[in-house]
């Protein structure tokens, strides 16, 4: 056997560093409780509402709504002077997926299922 190629269920570093990034950004229990609730409202919601339903400040949300972005775990939409974030539907899948194979599971090649935005 060859030593150099990995297990099936290995991950490729490319793989592991971008999953490392989508944990690190749900390891703070704000950006968690903040994409729950996106994902649940399912629905575009400014930083206003968000606020109001998170009972945590502007800045702290606006700050974790950024990191969240990044990773495009949340997309924005821009209305006029206003910006909504909405949860990236793709991620619903491709998240579950990334948690199985760092487990071991078996699972669908990461590149079918991006996180990346859905039309």
């Amino acid at each position: 056997m060859n030593e150099n190629v990995p297990h099936p269920r290995t991950l490729d570093a490319d793989t592991a560093t971008t999953y490392a990034t989508w944990f690190k950004a749900l390891a703070d229990p704000t950006r968690v409780r903040l994409l729950n609730l996106l994902a649940v409202e399912r629905r575009p919601m400014s930083v206003g509402e968000i606020v109001e339903r998170s009972e945590v400040g502007q800045s702290t949300v606006s700050h974790h709504l950024k990191q969240l972005a990044e990773v495009r775990f949340v997309l924005t939409d821009k209305r006029g002077t206003s910006v909504y974030y909405r949860v990236n539907a793709a991620c619903l899948s491709c998240f579950p997926t990334a948690a199985d194979a760092v487990m071991g599971n078996p699972v669908p090649d990461p590149a079918a299922t991006p996180c990346e935005e859905t039309p």
